[in-house]
């Protein structure tokens, strides 16, 4: 595909306002997340090995690596190269586990593993993102100019999936009824707040979305193809349960694109490349995830 520098030069209008309700939805959102987690799910993981270590592989190892290849054949401009190093780096999605449940994988699993995912990227995302992205040549001068402070994004990360993550498990285990009844609003919720970060991060841009939907969208479909292949294939080739292989395709084709988001608006100034393709990302994979997770519940 020809690269388009443009890309590389077009900052988002996003005030201080819009980040500061986009950092406060995302929190929510993972909140939400955490209300059906209990201390018992990471229990599971450690009973199922197999299942823990191929989703943890899946998304955290093989994800990053494929998205660099793809990066090597496609050769999307650098910002855009890097919105997809740093989608890859991000842990599953809050709709994972609805997608889950819908096509009768193995639910448990997915919730266990977003959980695990969504603790462990505290680490896990800054670090992958670096790796991967200091790997390409044009998105590693890229960050050269742009000087990240990584120290700064662990917190953010840390702060905005940690403490609501925690108090959402401590919630579900000494106020399990509210809990409950809390939960019940906050899932579809978590769908609508999601699609009000699109336009949000959209609003006073949509000519510049207009003008590059077409790019953007065979590099999100590639993208996204590979992540759902990626867990897809993992499953397969060791032989897991086809409950498993639902979860572990899902877990790793639905993304936090809106913690990307949030991460993009407060260290890259908006950078439209990455911005753009991110935002995308967030809503081409509940069309793909709810497609396939349709599929599955009407085969089986």
């Amino acid at each position: 595909m020809t690269p388009n520098p443009e890309l590389d030069s077009i900052q988002l209008n996003f005030s201080s306002g819009d980040l500061l309700l986009l950092n406060l939805a995302l929190a929510l959102i993972m909140y939400g997340v955490a209300l059906d987690l209990r201390f018992e799910d990471f229990k599971y993981l450690a009973k199922n090995p197999k299942s823990f270590f191929l989703g943890a592989f899946s998304q955290f190892l093989l994800l990053p690596f494929l998205t660099w290849c793809l990066i090597l054949i496609m050769k999307p401009p650098p910002s855009v190269a890097l919105g997809m190093f740093l989608v890859a780096a991000c842990p599953g999605g809050n709709v994972s586990n609805f997608l889950s449940s819908l096509a009768k994988g193995n639910t448990a699993l997915s919730i266990s593993l977003t959980g695990f995912s969504s603790i462990l990227s505290i680490v896990s995302t800054p670090l992958n993102f670096a790796l991967w992205a200091g790997l390409y040549p044009p998105t590693s001068k890229l960050l050269r100019e742009i000087s990240l402070d990584y120290t700064d994004a662990f917190f953010t990360v840390a702060l905005i999936l940690g403490a609501p993550l925690t108090l959402g498990i401590l919630t579900h285990k000494f106020a399990s009824k509210i809990a409950e009844k809390a939960s019940k609003i906050l899932k579809p919720l978590s769908i609508l707040i999601f699609a009000a970060f699109v336009v949000i991060a959209f609003a006073g841009n949509f000519d510049l979305f207009t003008t590059y939907i077409s790019l953007i969208f065979l590099w999100v479909l590639a993208h996204n193809f590979v992540a759902l292949g990626s867990g897809f294939i993992t499953g397969k080739l060791f032989k897991m349960p086809l409950a498993d292989v639902k979860t572990l395709t899902i877990e790793t084709g639905i993304q936090n694109s809106g913690l990307g988001l949030v991460l993009i608006f407060t260290y890259f100034d908006g950078l439209g490349g990455m911005a753009i393709i991110t935002a995308w990302w967030g809503i081409w994979h509940l069309i793909s995830g709810m497609t396939i997770a349709s599929l599955w519940k009407s085969k089986t």
